[in-house]
């Protein structure tokens, strides 16, 4: 892996993070909830999809390709990630995605579940979400209600980490493994259209070419995209 790889690695996980963030401190403290203001639900869908962004980032550094020369910053930029998205658990995430690797679409992998898009999101969730999670967002919240309005903490943090979850769930585990398509990877991949693919899941839903290619960071994942 050579230096310019890791350089860029780093420089997109750093720039998802600060914008990330950035949004997110903007809406909290300079906009006013308004449930007719038609820009609040533009700023609500781009928090949704730079939350999106931030789970790719530390999906990207479980398989070491932020920064692939350097182990520990590369593991460090994945629980920064995961620690902001309400509280994720980097080492639980990490140990049971690569059981999603090894064992896709069988009774051992901790993303599939036989059944249709909501017992499957439910049983997703339940593999993932902790009551330490629970604790440290409502204490973080009632924490933070005394200095923000409670609707821009719903709105903007709250909501957007839960809508991210479904555009994480539908576009990068449930197309892509329903009905266990028959191949070595038990997975399909979204139809070649590079600006939807960006928009919907971060070309995540290039999920075939993910599985065979797994050291391939998400903003490479296209050039693996075959034509369909």
């Amino acid at each position: 892996m050579n230096k310019s790889h890791s350089s860029r690695g780093l420089q997109i996980a750093g720039l998802i993070l600060f914008l990330w963030l950035s949004l997110l401190i903007f809406n909290l403290f300079f906009i006013r909830w308004d449930f007719q203001n038609f820009w609040v639900y533009g700023l609500i869908f781009l928090q949704t999809h730079l939350y999106t962004g931030l789970f790719i980032t530390a999906h990207d550094a479980m398989h070491g390709t932020i920064v692939p020369t350097n182990r520990k910053l590369n593991d460090f930029m994945g629980q920064i990630c995961t620690l902001f998205f309400a509280f994720n658990s980097y080492k639980i995430l990490y140990q049971k995605h690569h059981l999603h690797h090894r064992f896709s679409g069988t009774p051992q992998d901790p993303d599939w579940h036989h059944g249709n898009f909501w017992i499957w999101y439910f049983n997703f969730a339940k593999e993932y979400v902790t009551w330490q999670q629970i604790l440290l967002m409502a204490l973080t919240y009632n924490v933070l209600k005394l200095f923000l309005p409670y609707e821009n903490l719903i709105a903007f943090w709250m909501l957007p980490a839960i809508l991210s979850t479904f555009q994480l769930f539908y576009f990068g585990t449930y197309l892509p493994h329903r009905n266990l398509p028959d191949n070595r990877h038990r997975s399909r991949s979204l139809p070649k259209n590079h600006i939807w693919a960006f928009l919907s899941c971060y070309f995540f839903g290039y999920h075939y070419e993910h599985h065979d290619s797994p050291n391939t960071p998400w903003w490479k994942l296209y050039q693996h995209k075959k034509g369909d």
